[in-house]
């Protein structure tokens, strides 16, 4: 039995979303193992994609592009004027 309703929390480094994947699978698993064709298992492989989705998430919300990060620093910097049509 699925003992934690799509526990979900944002975590800060890439390392904890892996093992909470992981744990994730395994208890999956574990639920699945009896009878497949359950609703905590269907609940049980939701919450594995869950995760997995936030991992990708944080993967390219971590991309920022070099120009973003320089006007950040350097808000009056030529290359980071923005002009009203």
């Amino acid at each position: 039995m699925l003992t934690n309703t799509l526990s979900l929390c944002l975590v800060s480094t890439h390392q904890d979303m892996s093992d909470q994947l992981e744990d994730a699978i395994k208890e999956a698993k574990e639920t699945c193992e009896d009878d497949p064709t359950k609703a905590d298992c269907a609940v049980a492989w939701d919450n594995v994609e869950e995760i997995s989705a936030e991992i990708s998430h944080k993967k390219q919300a971590g991309k920022k592009d070099p120009l973003d990060e320089f006007c950040d620093d350097n808000p009056e910097a030529d290359e980071c004027r923005v002009y009203e049509d």
